[in-house]
């Protein structure tokens, strides 16, 4: 499995921004722009909640496992790589999604003497910053279940993904 890469999600991040912002501005021109929804953030929020308290479970398992803990229970290697996938997953959709509030966003901030507009942009900034929960929840989840490197691996060596 490839590891994330901080620079591919930046890019989604920039591109949908761009996309939203201009998207914004051409919606507005020809109606009423669509509103940010409440639940936005709190949707994002909660996916960084679970793949954090997943990561820590799973650090604290494999720890256990590695201290040879009696009654540690084990991780298994498929349990690990479908975290790792969900993780992923997650940090490129909320790229794109903390993108697209971010672009919105900012074409609210020329009108934010306009309440429901402000609010709005209030809505907006909180998805931006709960996508990068998301996203710092989920490198911490692939950190988490990173294989430690072993020199005497038949393929000369590197680190393996669980």
């Amino acid at each position: 499995m490839k590891q994330l890469r901080l620079g591919v999600l930046a890019g989604l991040f920039a591109v949908a921004g761009v996309l939203s912002w201009g998207g914004a501005r051409l919606w507005d021109s020809l109606g009423t722009l669509p509103s940010v929804p409440l639940a936005a953030p709190i949707v994002l929020a909660a996916i960084a909640v679970v793949l954090a308290a997943t990561a820590l479970s799973l650090r604290a398992r494999l720890r256990a496992q590695r201290e040879r803990r009696p009654g540690a229970k084990g991780v298994e290697p498929l349990m690990a790589a479908r975290a790792v996938v969900f993780g992923q997953a997650s940090a490129l959709v909320a790229a794109l999604v903390s993108g697209m509030y971010g672009g919105t966003g900012v074409f609210l901030l020329g009108s934010l003497d306009v309440p429901a507009r402000r609010d709005q942009a209030i809505y907006a900034g909180f998805a931006v910053v709960t996508g990068i929960a998301v996203i710092a929840a989920a490198v911490f989840l692939e950190r988490v279940c990173k294989l430690p490197e072993d020199g005497d691996d038949e393929n000369g060596g590197g680190a393996a993904r669980a």
